[in-house]
């Protein structure tokens, strides 16, 4: 008992859900995906390990074993 009030309600909410027509903000969606810009037009990331003066003696093999 007293559910009748609730499922009125249920379905005055999707009926009002299935046939309403919202306005869309193409302008706030533009915005949301990006402007347009392909990512090939940017500059690469700079890569810090290439600026490590120790960057040649690390050993780039994660497997290996350390040696004694």
């Amino acid at each position: 008992m007293g559910r009748g009030r609730a499922k009125a309600k249920q379905t005055k909410v999707a009926r009002e859900l299935k046939y309403s027509s919202p306005t869309m903000d193409l302008d706030a969606l533009q915005r949301e995906i990006g402007s347009g810009t392909r990512t090939a037009d940017k500059e690469p990331e700079v890569d810090d390990y290439d600026d490590d003066p120790y960057a040649a003696y690390v050993d780039d093999d994660e497997d290996a074993t350390p040696r004694r």
